[in-house]
């Protein structure tokens, strides 16, 4: 086993490239860059938030972390062990002498998902007691008719639907948006999960209702030792629930996490523009009372398919001079990492010409 036994998830140097038809395959396809060239490990007990703008590739990534959506490069692994491989195997486990090796099936189970409108994931057709007895019936299959119902009522209690017998009865349609996401939660719970994908699991959620949402998360975590990947387009709630775990949050952009590390850090100290971007949107983080106008020199997010050259911020990027339109930069740091060439004091960013918005080509907004 590697060394990514140690953590519940590794990717390594991730990509995910969807090849989209374009008028019905008349104009041939286009190559979209979900995600591009990503890193991120997930230990025990840990909550990561992955924010950033629609499309940005963070659903994506999260899908790919958990098993569900494969690779087209790099490297995915449950405790060490590559998924894929392990898929393609059929659980046979061929060249893996490893007795600690599970099959697919049992890592799936261990990586579970909250989706953003759980009223979807919920079978109209099924009283809650039936979804909920589906994944013990599978995983559990030694427990009889009666223990699972206690089992189960004992969560809708422990959740704060009471009486629990009651609920127990619904349908999803009987159920508030707050308690079908309840359920949810309790589904993936079920099946004692070491990680749990939130994929704007409160965005359809009153405000008092997703911190009570996220409260109640941070709770179960710490009952179940479970790991939460937390997807969201709003940083005020990433950094609500990362501060109550201790976790960390990561920025991403066009496909590539730009920025990652400890809530308070990324917050109070951001390192690469785009995350200035997203606090100046924040309108419910602290800021100054004269925030000025967006620190952004271009309001529209380039194109998936032809992401720019070099940094792909840089056409957005007040501070983006010529050695950014050339150079990639990487994802650099000790704990709090951010790729932008201004956090390295030495590099030739510093001598290179700054970028006009006639050199660019781009309309300014400042």
């Amino acid at each position: 086993m590697s060394s990514n036994a140690d953590h519940v998830v590794a990717l390594e140097n991730v990509e995910v490239h969807f090849d989209n038809e374009r008028l019905f395959g008349l104009m041939g396809s286009e190559t979209v860059h979900a995600v591009d060239d990503v890193s991120l490990t997930i230990p025990e007990n840990d909550v990561v938030a992955l924010v950033g703008e629609s499309g940005c590739g963070k659903t994506t990534l999260g899908k790919t972390a958990i098993g569900v959506q494969r690779p087209t490069g790099g490297r995915v692994t449950y405790r060490g062990q590559d998924i894929w491989e392990t898929k393609d195997d059929r659980g046979l486990f061929r060249g893996n002498d490893d007795p600690d090796a599970v099959s697919f099936a049992e890592i799936r189970r261990s990586l579970q998902m909250i989706h953003q409108d759980p009223g979807s994931s919920l079978n109209a057709n099924y009283t809650v007691e039936s979804i909920l007895s589906d994944p013990l019936k599978k995983w559990e299959p030694d427990l009889n008719r009666s223990d699972r119902r206690e089992r189960i009522l004992g969560f809708l209690e422990y959740v704060g639907m009471t009486p629990a017998e009651d609920y127990a009865t619904r349908y999803p349609h009987q159920l508030s948006g707050g308690e079908q996401q309840r359920v949810a939660l309790i589904r993936a719970l079920l099946m004692n999960p070491d990680l749990i994908l939130a994929d704007e699991a409160i965005s359809a959620l009153d405000v008092s209702l997703r911190v009570e949402m996220m409260d109640l998360m941070i709770e179960l975590q710490d009952r179940f030792d479970t790991s939460y990947l937390f997807i969201s387009h709003d940083l005020s709630n990433a950094k609500y629930i990362t501060q109550r775990a201790g976790g960390r949050i990561g920025i991403m952009y066009l496909g590539e996490l730009v920025e990652i590390g400890p809530v308070t850090q990324v917050i109070n100290d951001p390192q690469h523009p785009y995350t200035k971007v997203l606090l100046w949107a924040t309108s419910d983080l602290d800021r100054p009372d004269e925030i000025g106008d967006p620190p952004v020199r271009k309001i529209d997010i380039p194109d998936p398919a032809d992401p720019p050259s070099g940094c792909r911020f840089h056409t957005r990027c007040l501070e983006a001079r010529d050695v950014c339109r050339r150079e990639q930069p990487k994802l650099l740091g000790d704990g709090h990492r951010a790729a932008c060439f201004r956090e390295r004091d030495d590099h030739a960013y510093w001598d290179s010409d700054e970028i006009s918005d006639e050199m660019d080509g781009i309309a300014t907004n400042r």
